[in-house]
Parts: structure tokens; C-alpha cells; sequence
């Protein structure tokens, strides 16, 4: 087969047959350039392998949107960078999805590394990302001061950040925006379920671990409430940040449960879904009907052991996690066009029961969470009319 070189290298084999083959490759050039795709900024959108997960071409056909801000338009690829530290849960994968999604959608290249809890990893992804000059890069769950010092570096870069439920020094940095759910609100919604259904005088369980930005503000509100209600008595406390969470919790549980006989725990306060996740097995295995959980996050896994036949998970206060990594992606996209932003932002809390899921006709996912809890998912925070064009204009 003729490859175009070799088509130009025997022109002399005829004139007639040359300036055919000349017309027909200048023609198929033409075609070829007419066709190439280009993304929000007016590139192909090429993408890379960060370690887990990489977009692919989310933008192949050109796109016209008036109003574009001129940072925006005249970039020729947006590429982000999402790195988080923790990894491996349901949660984790929710919030992924939600800012590669919102990313394509408007034509934007989002590709993701989770380090899985392993320190070196999420460092050097982060470090990685500068090298590759992804154009913004959002940073999930850094919670030391090596991350506060790298996050330095990037912005004397002049690359922007977005950071999420990470180290609260990183407020101290100018043009940085520190997101996270509404922890304070998350706890409250928990804790005043569990009062409202077991007293004011409930002997609990408590899950939780120390040195996660919003596992400590979730205790600050416990804490609180202990003295705002000195009758609650703290029977127990356990909890670890590890790959196998949920694993460790349950046999933890279940120690407590065969030490504890009945009447001695009314309810287990679990600060965060893994937790939960494996109170639950526990408490089922033991047969510990008398017992409650009340939870705090949420994910599809989680809504299926809430609507399990006589789950002792009766509750958990949520923000979608989807949500959270689009508006990330929003706020970051607002940085890159050079428009305000704030310093922090919280996403509202909203509180499930197990009581409104079996209200449902069908399974409850996250998908159709919405029509138990409205405005479940939804926000237009952040999302300006240039990023709505762009919507549309990917949407045809």
C-alpha cells in the first residue's frame, strides 16, 4: 500500500496521475482540518494516565460559544488534575465521577489519581501534576503541612488550587478556595436525630478518628453536645483511617457487643460511612435488634444497607459527592477565567432516614434520591452563564 510519502516520491511516473494525486491528498487534508475536534479552550483534549484514572477525548467536533472570558477562550486544551488521599470507598468514587463529569460537559479534560491513605503517593501525585502543567488542580483530603507548603509552590506557579475537606492552613494562601461539606451541619443533623429517637440520656458507641479536617470539626459538635446534654453516656469509642476500614470497625463492634450485654448500648454514633458500614455487619450478626446507628456520608452501598430488612442503620446526614467534585471543578474553572472566588465554601447537609427510603415504590440509588430528598444533587453554585453555553454547546 501507498503511504502518502511514497505517492509525492513517484510523481514522475505520469503528470496526469501526479496532479490527481496531489488534488486528492490537498482535498483530504482539508477534510482533516475541517473535522479536528476542539475542547472548551479550542484544543483536542489529550488527557493523561495519573495514575488511576484519565479522561479521554471528550470534545472531537469544534465548538462555537460566544462570551467566553478570554482566559477560557484562548486557551487551546483545559486540562485539571483531581488528587486525593484517601481512596478505596464508594464515596471516593462518587466524587471522581462528579468532577470528571462536570469537566466534559463543558469540553474540559479531568483526570484523577487517589493515593489510597499512602502519603508518598498522594505527594508526588500532586508534585506530578505541576510537572505536567495541568492548567488548575484540585487537592481532596490533604491534611498536613507538607501539603500546605506544596499547595505554596503551585500557586507561586501560578497555577490555581481548589482543596477539599484538607488542611485548614491552606486558608493563609492567598487565591486558594478550601471547600468542604458542612460538617458542623452534618453532626448536628445526626445528633439530634439520635436524641429525638433515643433520649437524652442514650448510652452510645462512638466511631470516629482523629486528624482528618472534618473528622475534627464533626467531633467539635459531639463535644458540644455532651455538654449540652450531660445524661449521654460514651459507652465505648473506636476508630482507624485504613484500607479496610469497614473490616476493622466490624470486628471492633462486635468486641464491644459481646462485652456490652442488652440495655448497656441504646445507639452508635458513626462519624463516617465506613464506619457504619461495618457497625452494621455487627450489629446483625449479633443480633443486637435494640441497637441503632446513625451515620454521617453516603453512597449507593450505603442507601442498599439502609433499606435492608431491619437495618440498625436508621439514619445518616449527607451531601452528594457527585456534587462536590463538579462544584470543585466550577470553582476552578472560575479561577482559570480569572473571576472571583471565595476563600471557603461549605455544601449543605441534608439528612436520610431510613423511615422516608421505604417510602419508595422502587429501590432508592443515587440517582433517584432526588425525589426523596429534594434538591438532592442539585446546585447551581458557581455555575456562570459562559459555563452553561458551553454545556449546551457540547450537548448538540
Amino acid at each position: 500500500m501507498y503511504s502518502f510519502r511514497n505517492l509525492y516520491q513517484n510523481k514522475g511516473a505520469g503528470n496526469v496521475k501526479y496532479k490527481f494525486m496531489k488534488t486528492l491528498i490537498i482535498s483530504l487534508l482539508a477534510i482533516v482540518l475541517v473535522v479536528t475536534g476542539c475542547s472548551a479552550g479550542g484544543g483536542t483534549n489529550k488527557g493523561t494516565n495519573e495514575g488511576s484514572n484519565s479522561s479521554k477525548n471528550t470534545a472531537e467536533k469544534k465548538v462555537t460559544v460566544e462570551g467566553l472570558p478570554d482566559a477560557i477562550k484562548n486557551k487551546d486544551n483545559i486540562r485539571l488534575m483531581v488528587v486525593r488521599k484517601i481512596g478505596g470507598d464508594d464515596h471516593t468514587a462518587q466524587y471522581l465521577a462528579g468532577a470528571k463529569q462536570e469537566g466534559e460537559s463543558m469540553g474540559v479534560t479531568v483526570d484523577t489519581f487517589t493515593a489510597n491513605g499512602d502519603t508518598a503517593k498522594f505527594h508526588d501525585a500532586i508534585l506530578q501534576a505541576v510537572d505536567k502543567k495541568y492548567d488548575g488542580i484540585i487537592i481532596s483530603h490533604g491534611d498536613d503541612a507538607a501539603t500546605v507548603d506544596e499547595v505554596k509552590s503551585i500557586v507561586d506557579k501560578g497555577i490555581p488550587v481548589v482543596t477539599f475537606d484538607s488542611n485548614p492552613d491552606l486558608q493563609n494562601i492567598p487565591g486558594v478556595t478550601l471547600t468542604s461539606q458542612d460538617d458542623e451541619a452534618l453532626a448536628r443533623l445526626t445528633l439530634d436525630n439520635l436524641i429525638k429517637e433515643k433520649g437524652e440520656n442514650a448510652k452510645i458507641i462512638y466511631l470516629w478518628v482523629d486528624g482528618f479536617p472534618p473528622m475534627v470539626r464533626r467531633n467539635n459538635v459531639y463535644q458540644e453536645y455532651l455538654k449540652k446534654y450531660p445524661g449521654i453516656v460514651e459507652v465505648e469509642r473506636f476508630g482507624v483511617a485504613a484500607g479496610d476500614t469497614s473490616v476493622q470497625t466490624q470486628n471492633a463492634v462486635s468486641a464491644m457487643l459481646t462485652k456490652h450485654k442488652k440495655g448497656e448500648v441504646d445507639a452508635v454514633f458513626a462519624a463516617w460511612d465506613a464506619f457504619a458500614i461495618g457497625a452494621t455487619r455487627a450489629i446483625k450478626e449479633a443480633g443486637r435488634d435494640e441497637i441503632q446507628i446513625y451515620g454521617i456520608d453516603v453512597s449507593n452501598s450505603d442507601l442498599q444497607l439502609l433499606q435492608m430488612d431491619e437495618s440498625p442503620w436508621v439514619s445518616t446526614a449527607a451531601v452528594d459527592p457527585k456534587m462536590i467534585g463538579a462544584v470543585n471543578v466550577r470553582i476552578l474553572l472560575n479561577k482559570i477565567a480569572g473571576e472571583e472566588t471565595p476563600q471557603t465554601y461549605d455544601m449543605e447537609a441534608n439528612l436520610i432516614t431510613q423511615e422516608k427510603l421505604k417510602e419508595s415504590t422502587e429501590p432508592v440509588n443515587m440517582v433517584n434520591l432526588s425525589k426523596i430528598v429534594p434538591g438532592w444533587g442539585e446546585t447551581d453554585a458557581f455555575l456562570t452563564d459562559w459555563m452553561k453555553a458551553l454545556k449546551d454547546a457540547y450537548k448538540k
